[in-house]
């Protein structure tokens, strides 16, 4: 019997889709994953949007920034943890259970979209590592040197993961909070009260703290299959990254407001220099910047994951290295900023997904049976709601940096009538229109 309860605790996720996941992972594993996903090294610089997200000459209080952190923090986790829940309950990762909502066939699209969307993130998570080891220890070595041993160390925890998640929680979190701490002191003794500004921007700042948050729906199925409890996974997502984005974010205004906030809009690594510079600040920044190669790790397994809906059978340690290898090399060679933009408009794929599968598994009752199986029939009806949540997204939306896109968007306010408004919220409202469309669709099949 204990050799049976060793092997429990020591287990790893299974190889191939076929195998059933080992349900490891309580409220403290979740909650120290989640926490320490919620705070990013470019997270800091994320807060010259939250404190002025209309980039105007009325930023926000630093009281009106703290509430809205924590308000889209709040909303933005609450949609992550939805997302967990079924993962928790089927065992399925992310992209299989979408088989439930679309059809084994029609779930290829999100997929293929999420991989595309995760092997960049990837790629964007080397890159910051990089540059933070570099804001350490100059450019004596290498920005390539720092990029592969960032790929290789994402690698090794991705053949390993949920060895990888006990590891952050009995090593790295605390490392983490000591740094936040020792940081959060140092920087409120340097820097002067934050004082002026109104709360005119505060819908927003809301709206932005929620899409930092939401990009993990289409990955938290992945981690929460591995719960003891849907309990368990929901409260260690909002729990855990709640807390943490909201620290990081509140820290991270005043390290904006020491490195410049002009300084940080024209280059957003420019916010690591009052890490460094403060006492100790190399020590406690390095935790920081190891701890980036957590980022990193979610968005490589969850690509081998996501690929595994497309080819089940195939070992995921072949696909994680092959992932890591790729983004290794992508972030060697492609200007990694030219992901955001891009990547944005990806992002607004699953917001209004998630609505549709929470109200079809959750109030619809579909999730009774929900069918992962590779013959899941396609259910096209529920592409209705997913595409004209897609389209409200845009239509809520600030102007996006891609100019012709955001031509279309214009053209279509106007065609339209539309006049956006600054308390819009784009993944609120892309979110209520796909459930609440779910939901009316659902009492039409009820009553045929």
């Amino acid at each position: 019997m204990a050799s049976d309860v060793i092997v429990s605790k020591h287990a790893e996720a299974p190889l191939t889709l076929d195998q059933a996941p080992p349900k490891i992972l309580g409220a403290l594993d979740q909650g120290a994953f989640w926490a320490n996903l919620g705070v990013s090294l470019l997270g800091f610089s994320f807060a010259l949007f939250l404190i002025n997200p209309l980039l105007d000459d009325n930023p926000l209080t630093f009281t009106a920034a703290l509430v809205a952190s924590l308000a889209g923090s709040l909303i933005g986790t609450a949609m992550v943890g939805l997302a967990a829940v079924p993962g928790a309950q089927t065992g399925q990762p992310a992209m299989v259970l979408l088989r439930g909502l679309f059809g084994a066939r029609l779930s290829s699209v999100p997929t293929v979209l999420n991989i595309i969307q995760m092997i960049g993130w990837g790629a964007f998570e080397l890159w910051v590592v990089a540059m933070g080891a570099q804001a350490i220890f100059g450019t004596s070595v290498p920005y390539a040197v720092w990029a592969i041993a960032a790929g290789a160390l994402t690698t090794a925890l991705t053949i390993y993961p949920l060895g990888a998640i006990r590891l952050i929680r009995r090593f790295v979190t605390a490392g983490v909070i000591i740094s936040m701490v020792w940081f959060a002191v140092t920087f409120l003794r340097e820097t002067p009260a934050q004082t002026g500004g109104s709360w005119d921007a505060f819908a927003p700042a809301v709206d932005f703290v929620i899409a930092l948050s939401v990009s993990w729906v289409p990955v938290a199925a992945d981690y929460a299959r591995h719960s003891r409890s849907s309990r368990a996974a929901f409260t260690g997502v909002v729990g855990g990254y709640t807390v943490a984005q909201v620290a990081c974010l509140a820290v991270g205004v005043y390290a904006v407001a020491l490195a410049g906030h002009g300084a940080v809009l024209d280059q957003p690594t420019a916010v690591f220099a009052p890490f460094v510079a403060a006492p100790l600040g190399a020590l406690f920044f390095g935790i920081l910047v190891l701890r980036e190669t957590d980022q990193s790790f979610a968005n490589v397994y969850s690509t081998a994951m996501s690929l595994q809906n497309l080819m089940p059978r195939v070992d995921r340690r072949i696909f994680s290295a092959a992932i890591g290898v790729l983004t290794t090399g992508i972030a060697l060679v492609v200007d990694v900023n030219s992901y955001g933009a891009f990547l944005g408009i990806i992002g607004a794929v699953f917001v209004p997904m998630l609505g549709v599968l929470a109200v079809d598994y959750f109030l619809l009752g579909h999730g009774r049976d929900w069918d992962t199986s590779e013959n899941a029939p396609s259910r096209w009806l529920m592409v209705i709601p997913w595409v004209l949540g897609f389209v409200t997204w845009w239509l809520l939306a600030a102007p996006s940096e891609v100019p012709w896109w955001a031509e279309i968007w214009d053209g279509a306010r106007q065609a339209i009538g539309l006049t956006r408004q600054p308390w819009m919220s784009a993944a609120i409202g892309a979110f209520l229109v796909a459930g609440l469309l779910t939901l009316g669709l659902g009492a039409l099949r009820r009553r045929r």
